[in-house]
C-alpha cells in the first residue's frame, strides 16, 4: 500500500485527494495551563483553514501538550494536525501518545525531529531522539497499515492517521533536498508542509527537482507562508534562523514602510501576493500559513488571496 492509496478520512485528506487547494494554519499552545488560549485561536481560524497544526513544545519550550491542545481545537470546530517530535519521547511514549490521540478523534499527525534543546527554556534537558522523523513516519505507517507496533507485535485496532512531514527547500546541501523528501515518501508520508518561503525563485527550482523525480504525484505539498509584521522579523529570520532564506528585497520592502499598522498591512499584502504566485506552481497542493502569535491576520489573508469560501467535503 502506497501513501497515496491510503484514505484517512480526515477533512484535510479529502480536500487534498479531491484536488482542491488546501489551506492549513498553525496554533502554538500557551506556556501555562490556560486552555482558553487554544480555544480562542481555534475560534479565530474556524472556517478559514481546513486543518490547523498544533505545535509540540515548539522551539523546545514547555507548553500545553499538542494532543490536549488538539482536542481543544477539535472541540471548537477546527480539525487538528498534532505535531509529534522525536526530541522528547522514546518509541514507547510516541506509540502510546499516538494511540491516545486516535481515541480522542485526532487523525492527522505531522512527524518531526524537533528543535534542539539549546533553543528552548530547558537547555540542560536531555534529548531522547530514539527515532528520527523518517523512522517515526515509518513506525506510524506500520501501526496504521500493518496493525503492528515497532517491535513487531500485532494490535487489535490500528490507529488511522493521515501522515505528514516537513521539509526545508532551502537547506544545504540544496541538491539533496528532493532526495530527502523522497525518503519520507517511501517511509509513508501522505502530505508535506514546507519551511517558510520567501525566496520564491529558489523554491521554484526545488519544485523542478521534485517534479523531475515525480514526487509531486506521490505526496501532497503545502507551501509554507509566514506573514511578516515588520522589518524586525524579516531581519531576524534572515540573520538568525538556520535554514531560512529571506532575500534582501523582502527586507527592503518591509523597511520601506512605517512600523505598526502600515508594516502589518504590508506584511499581509506580501503574504497574499506570495500565496497567489505559489498557487500557480505545478505540484503545489495548498498553503500552510504560519502566523506566529498573529492568528487574527489569517482570515484577512485567506479572504484577500481568494481562498474563500473553503470547500466542503462529504
Amino acid at each position: 500500500m502506497t501513501a497515496t492509496e491510503y484514505k484517512a478520512g480526515t477533512n484535510l485528506e479529502k480536500i487534498l485527494s479531491e484536488g482542491k487547494f488546501a489551506v492549513t494554519g498553525e496554533c502554538g499552545p500557551p506556556k501555562s495551563a490556560d486552555g482558553s488560549v487554544i480555544e480562542n485561536k481555534a475560534k479565530m481560524l474556524h472556517g478559514y483553514v481546513d486543518a490547523v497544526n498544533i505545535t509540540d513544545n515548539q522551539t523546545a519550550v514547555v507548553r500545553i501538550s499538542s494532543i490536549a491542545s488538539g482536542f481543544a481545537a477539535k472541540q471548537n470546530g477546527v480539525e487538528p494536525i498534532v505535531q509529534m517530535t522525536c526530541r522528547d519521547r522514546n518509541r514507547l511514549a510516541m506509540q502510546a501518545d499516538l494511540l491516545g490521540a486516535h481515541t480522542l478523534g485526532i487523525h492527522n499527525c505531522l512527524c518531526l525531529t524537533g528543535d534542539h534543546m539549546s533553543f528552548g527554556n530547558h537547555p540542560e534537558a536531555k534529548g531522547v531522539h530514539d527515532l528520527d522523523a523518517i523512522n517515526l513516519i515509518q513506525m506510524l505507517k506500520d501501526m496504521r497499515d500493518e496493525k503492528k507496533f515497532s517491535c513487531g507485535e500485532e494490535m487489535d485496532v490500528a490507529p488511522k492517521f493521515y501522515i505528514g512531514c516537513a521539509e526545508n527547500p532551502f537547506g544545504d546541501p540544496f541538491e539533496y533536498r528532493a532526495i530527502r523528501l523522497k525518503k519520507k515518501i517511501l517511509a509513508g508520508a501522505d502530505f508535506m508542509q514546507t519551511q517558510c518561503i520567501f525566496n520564491i525563485p529558489k523554491f521554484k527550482k526545488w519544485m523542478e527537482e521534485v517534479r523531475a523525480e515525480g514526487l509531486h504525484q506521490e505526496i501532497k505539498i503545502l507551501a509554507g507562508i509566514t506573514p511578516l509584521k515588520g522589518v524586525g522579523g524579516a531581519r531576524y529570520m534572515k540573520n538568525f534562523v538556520p535554514g531560512m532564506d529571506v532575500p534582501d528585497e523582502i527586507v527592503d520592502r518591509m523597511a520601506s514602510v512605517e512600523k505598526g499598522p502600515p508594516s502589518h498591512a504590508e506584511g499581509k499584502k506580501l503574504a497574499v501576493e506570495m500565496i497567489k504566485e505559489l498557487a500557480e506552481i505545478e505540484g503545489v497542493a495548498g498553503v500552510h500559513i504560519m502566523a506566529v502569535e498573529w492568528e487574527e491576520a489569517v482570515p484577512e489573508i485567506v479572504e484577500a488571496a481568494g481562498l474563500m469560501p473553503r470547500p466542503t467535503v462529504a
